[in-house]
């Protein structure tokens, strides 16, 4: 293996994007490429781990710029306010993963008919956003993700599969939000999954949730980690086959 890592640079809704591609040189031919948005907090270690270990197991994957210039935030209230003016405009939010997209299936190790998007807290609105928007991805899969939208009714424009992996106690998902994603899904007649862990709450993929010193809002789970983390594999193995 010779996993390579990239700066790849573009322009989004005003914004100059800095994402990270990681592929493995030594794999000959394309491979299926995997979009990576981060948490609220933007590009940071979580999402770029992630990524990486993907492309250990044979894609290639870009760890997607969230606020520009790669900018990692500290601070949950700023990482809240910087999204904020995201959450009732999905094109927007639609406008940054479609040139993050655009970026990944230009790279000439990426096989651009075989796409998904994972995403991490707002990263994963971000994953569910682009598949609403109807972009040609085979999968978007979504780790404590937001699950709201204002446009239920693009649910039908969802072209792949579609799984969504939430902790059971999560505060910011309750179960009205995951009723009425249930109700959009149906109704869009989307093939989807949904996945509930018992006594998890947000972050669980994230070992820094632990940090923000608020366990019952944030808190790393290392069983719900893994399953979550099988579960996605599981998804690529139905629509990356071979």
């Amino acid at each position: 293996m010779t996993l390579r890592n990239e700066t790849l640079t573009y322009e989004a809704d005003g914004l100059s994007m800095a994402s990270q591609f990681y592929w493995d040189d030594g794999l000959a031919g394309r491979r299926p490429g995997i979009l990576v948005f981060p948490e609220a907090f933007g590009l940071g270690e979580h999402a770029m781990s992630r990524a990486q270990r993907l492309a250990e197991l044979g894609y290639a994957t870009l760890a997607c710029d969230l606020h520009g210039q790669g900018q990692a935030l500290d601070d949950l209230e700023q990482a809240r306010a910087a999204i904020a003016p995201l959450r009732p405009d999905p094109h927007r939010t639609r406008a940054r993963a479609r040139a993050a997209l655009q970026a990944l299936t230009a790279r000439a190790e990426v096989n651009p008919t075989r796409i998904a998007a994972i995403g991490y807290c707002f990263g994963g609105t971000m994953a569910l956003e682009l598949a609403r928007s109807g972009a040609p991805i085979a999968a978007a899969v979504g780790f404590h993700s937001g699950l709201a939208t204002v446009a239920p009714q693009d649910a039908r424009n969802i072209t792949g599969k579609v799984l969504v992996c939430i902790g059971a106690d999560d505060p910011g998902i309750p179960p009205e939000q995951r009723a009425a994603f249930e109700q959009e899904m149906r109704e869009g007649g989307v093939d989807w999954r949904l996945h509930l862990y018992g006594g998890v709450v947000h972050s669980f993929t994230n070992p820094a949730a632990d940090r923000l010193g608020r366990p019952d809002f944030a808190r790393y789970d290392a069983g719900a980690d893994a399953r979550s983390w099988s579960e996605m594999l599981a998804v690529f193995n139905e629509v990356f086959p071979g």
